[in-house]
């Protein structure tokens, strides 16, 4: 029996394959990325805190509370370290869910009519999501945020249409998991509110707000209260010291996002990137697609003003929204030192794409205006429509293709790639210790510290040598990542003892300081100390401005390096162990280099 193919299954067919489409296209970006700065500081963390601990989960990250998203990469960090194949596979996962729940609320809002499709594309396809996708922890914020202000913003509009209560319970719900992902859906019952009332304005509620709050008090009341206890919680994590006042600044960087992400964005654009490893790629749109962009706007705004009564709070909301999403993040980031380059990197703009689909289907509710039956459908508005959709996509998946082609010019793969395979065979070849060092500064740098060192990146591999403070085997990761054979520079001296015989004598009752030949600024240094020792036993050793390093020693004649945060002008020196007397010669103190 054949079966007939109705307008509700194929506008529904239609949507799922478009989904579809999309999970592959973000599936070979996901799969040709890998493991990106923050993602490293994640995987640091995971590797050497516990996973259930409150410091762990509740970790002030550059101005995030993120419970949630912790968590998540802790376990996928766990199961297999360093393996992009698990974040990955999240990063499709998440996908697929904010998509859903996506599809879910403009079906709410539309029903299955064709023009449904129109918002989905959009959010599907436009460039805007897709840097916020790739950066696997930007992602891990993001995408289940997208995900709960989607499914929140239905279950508000189904809770004032249908006054049933279960949906009040559903949508706090997911609220509150969106909030342990990310601070930022603290908006989300304040974007369903509007979306809601909206929809009601534009379908001839003449008291809209009133019945809007009265109908889903339950939750809007609940939501605001889980907002509030969630903004003390920020307050108490965060360090507030980190918002900038620079007005100016904030300004010229919200203007750079409309002019070259927000606008390009709407076209399909911006059809190329660039990128200053180790910085994330930030748009480059020529003036072609910016051009094209502001014509798209603004063929949108003329036909909806055309078409459509009551729209005029959507353009209201879409400006205030664009605005609004913004200026808290570049308040946090700015400063005079920050370059205009960060608003092209189109991170900040994924819940943007969806408060624009959810307007543009409360827009489509709206009535016609009667002199605008000339846009009524037909083959040409069909054609007219579909041809700007395909345009659209293909610019699209054009701004896709070249984003994922920077995006994998990363110098994390190869060294850390590299290291895995070293350590490993450094474990087999050797019992010694590492010295624990800082990873290449094209990886991660130092204010990221401690999860720049290798013992924080590499904690959870279980083929490797053990990283310490000490070590009797100078080894070090180049700048490739390579396990080589090191030395250390000449950055400064231990002057010579007083003893020609001894050079300096420490005992148990005899601490000492060695001078150095010059001061040394503040950084991690390492020391190279020969020695002669009467027994086994242990010495602490620090720099002048500088923690304390336990160092152990062995009898006989013996070199040791010890890893010496801090600064100052000399090496002071005491024997733990009772009874030991240890001589101690000139050496070199300064950086690692391969041998």
């Amino acid at each position: 029996m054949a079966v007939r193919l109705t307008r509700t299954n194929w506008v529904a067919l239609t949507a799922i394959a478009l989904i579809a489409v999309q999970l592959v296209i973000r599936a070979v970006l996901a799969f040709k990325g890998y493991f990106y700065w923050d993602d490293l500081i994640l995987v640091g963390r995971a590797g050497t805190q516990d996973l259930f601990s409150p410091e762990y989960l509740f970790d002030d990250h550059d101005g995030h509370v993120m419970p949630a998203a912790f968590l998540v990469a802790g376990v996928i960090t766990h199961l297999a370290p360093l393996n992009w194949i698990g974040p990955a596979i999240s990063l499709v996962v998440l996908q697929l869910l904010a998509s859903l729940a996506l599809l879910r609320a403009l079906h709410v809002i539309l029903g299955w009519r064709p023009v449904l499709l129109i918002p989905l594309t959009f959010a599907l396809f436009t460039p805007l999501g897709i840097p916020g996708f790739a950066w696997w922890a930007a992602a891990l914020n993001s995408l289940p945020m997208l995900a709960a202000m989607a499914w929140v913003t239905a279950d508000a509009i189904l809770l004032v249409r249908t006054g049933n209560q279960r949906y009040a319970v559903t949508a706090l719900l997911v609220f509150f998991g969106g909030l342990l992902f990310f601070e930022k859906a603290a908006v989300i019952p304040f974007v369903a509110f509007t979306i809601t009332a909206l929809l009601a304005h534009v379908t001839g509620d003449s008291s809209a707000l009133r019945n809007v709050w009265h109908r889903g008090t339950r939750f809007w009341v609940g939501s605001l209260a889980l907002t509030a206890a969630w903004i003390a919680l920020y307050l108490v994590v965060v360090d507030q010291e980190r918002w900038s006042r620079d007005l100016p600044m904030t300004r010229d960087l919200l203007s750079r996002s409309i002019t070259h992400g927000i606008a390009p964005g709407l076209a399909g654009g911006p059809w190329d990137w660039q990128r200053w490893a180790p910085a994330s790629p930030w748009a480059t749109p020529p003036a072609t697609v910016m051009v094209l962009g502001w014509l798209a706007l603004a063929a949108v705004i003329a036909v909806s003003f055309l078409r459509k009564e009551r729209i005029g709070l959507l353009w209201a909301v879409a400006v205030g929204y664009t605005i609004a999403c913004q200026i808290p993040i570049y308040l946090m980031r700015s400063s005079k030192f920050t370059a205009l380059e960060l608003a092209q990197t189109l991170r900040y703009f994924p819940d943007l794409v969806v408060v624009l689909s959810l307007l543009a289907a409360v827009g489509f509710c709206a009535p016609n205006r009667e002199r605008s039956r000339w846009l009524d459908a037909s083959r040409a508005r069909t054609a007219v429509t579909v041809t700007a959709a395909v345009a659209f996509v293909g610019s699209s998946l054009y701004s896709t293709a070249t984003f994922t082609t920077i995006w994998q010019d990363n110098p994390a793969q190869p060294y850390l790639q590299n290291a895995e395979a070293g350590l490993a065979e450094a474990h087999r070849s050797s019992s010694a210790p590492m010295l624990d060092q800082e990873v290449d500064p094209f990886v991660l740098q130092r204010v990221a510290a401690p999860e720049n060192l290798a013992s924080h990146m590499f904690a959870l591999l279980r083929d490797r040598p053990e990283f310490e403070s000490t070590t009797s085997q100078l080894r070090m990761l180049d700048n490739r990542g390579h396990v080589v054979d090191a030395k250390v520079t000449w950055v400064r001296t231990i002057v010579r003892g007083p003893d020609p015989k001894c050079g300096y004598l420490v005992q148990t009752d005899f601490p000492v300081r060695m001078p150095l030949d010059g001061p040394l600024l503040p950084s991690d240094w390492t020391a190279e100390i020969n020695y002669l020792a009467n027994s086994e036993g242990s010495m602490t050793m620090s720099l002048t401005e500088g923690p304390d390093v336990k160092v152990p020693v062995h009898p006989g004649l013996n070199r040791v390096f010890v890893r010496l945060p801090g600064a100052g002008d000399a090496i002071d020196v005491r024997a733990n162990t009772a009874a030991l007397s240890v001589c101690l010669a000139s050496g070199p103190v300064g950086y690692l280099a391969p041998l």
